[in-house]
């Protein structure tokens, strides 16, 4: 017998109460069972760690009022409220308490162990695993096939040659419909035969007339099209004229205003030019820039002689008078 448990807690001293109902236990088949059929008689299970009514985790932590403790409300939220000023001291304590400060870029703080006895610490939990083997389900056979039981009596009837269908007598019927079924779908074939070449020589009219038309369309649009081709081009021919005489208008003008300006032109030119000592004398000019220059060279040439002459004599006296008065001095 499986039993399902039914935690109940007492609101006054805390305690717990458990009571079962008894139920048998789910039977469990000798065969292997399909998916949908293990769906289908799936069962709550009688563990309670399953039972979502079954507290779980640290019960250490619960407030338990004792039996003999007062049950005031005033005490409780009295006890309540000390213990809400202790965890806000707790908590100011630890935020006003030094810390390490955060570690430099590509390193990080690692934890050290200070005790005397030092403790190997790992993430992984050491574990191990025990299974045991359980018999094998075996396929459950196919279920036969139902067959009902038979019932009743069997009897028999003897029936001769000709009592039942004469040949002549029930054919003659169905040689009309299948004669007369074929006479009335060749009529219809023939009447559609007529029909689709009564269609075809409307067509073929039909077709004629419209290629008479389009041919009709044809000229005449060849007609407008070289009425429109002949207009732009006696319009081209009438701009070209136009613009001819315009370049010829403008040709003469221009013609007329250049002998107008070029009436003085010459003399207003020369006299330009010989403002700007574009007419001088030869003789003149020859001496101005071949002996002038000349004559300025040469002349800057024995000048600098002359003074490299007198700077050489200059020396040679500062020299001589250098000596002269070394040896007075020692004598």
């Amino acid at each position: 017998m499986a039993s399902t448990v039914q935690p109940q807690k007492e609101a006054l001293n805390g305690s717990y109460t458990f009571s079962s109902r008894p139920r048998p236990a789910p039977s469990r088949s000798k065969y292997r069972e399909n998916t949908a059929d293990k769906n289908e008689r799936r069962t709550s299970y009688g563990n309670i760690m399953y039972d979502r009514r079954v507290v779980r985790g640290n019960t250490y932590a619960q407030q338990l009022i004792p039996v003999s403790a007062p049950t005031d409300a005033n005490e409780i939220q009295r006890q309540q409220d000390a213990k809400k000023r202790a965890m806000a001291r707790k908590r100011a304590q630890e935020q006003s308490r030094p810390r390490t400060p955060e570690a430099i870029e590509g390193r990080k703080h690692s934890d050290v162990q200070t005790d005397l006895y030092l403790e190997e610490l790992s993430d992984r939990i050491e574990a191990t695993d025990i299974d045991c083997q359980t018999d094998a389900f075996l396929d459950r056979p196919p279920s036969p096939l139902f067959i009902p039981a038979k019932t009743g009596k069997d009897e028999a009837t003897q029936i001769e040659e000709g009592e039942l269908f004469d040949f002549d007598m029930e054919v003659e019927p169905v040689l009309e419909v299948l004669v007369g079924k074929t006479i009335e779908q060749s009529l219809l074939e023939v009447m559609e035969e007529e029909e689709m070449a009564c269609l075809r020589a409307q067509q073929r009219a039909f077709e004629e007339l419209r290629n008479a038309e389009l041919v009709e369309v044809q000229r005449l649009e060849e007609k407008e099209r070289r009425h429109r081709e002949e207009k732009e081009r006696r319009i081209a021919q009438q701009r070209e004229v136009l613009e001819k005489e315009r370049e010829t208008v403008e040709k003469i003008a221009a013609r007329a205003f250049a002998q107008h300006y070029l009436a003085d032109l010459l003399q207003s030119v020369h006299t330009t030019l010989a403002n700007h000592g574009h007419f001088y004398d030869p003789v003149e000019r020859d001496i101005e820039t071949n002996f002038f220059p000349w004559l300025m060279g040469e002349t800057n040439n024995h000048l600098e002689k002359r003074f490299v002459a007198r700077s050489v004599l200059d020396t040679l006296i500062l020299e001589v008078t250098q000596k002269r008065l070394d040896a007075f001095s020692q004598l």
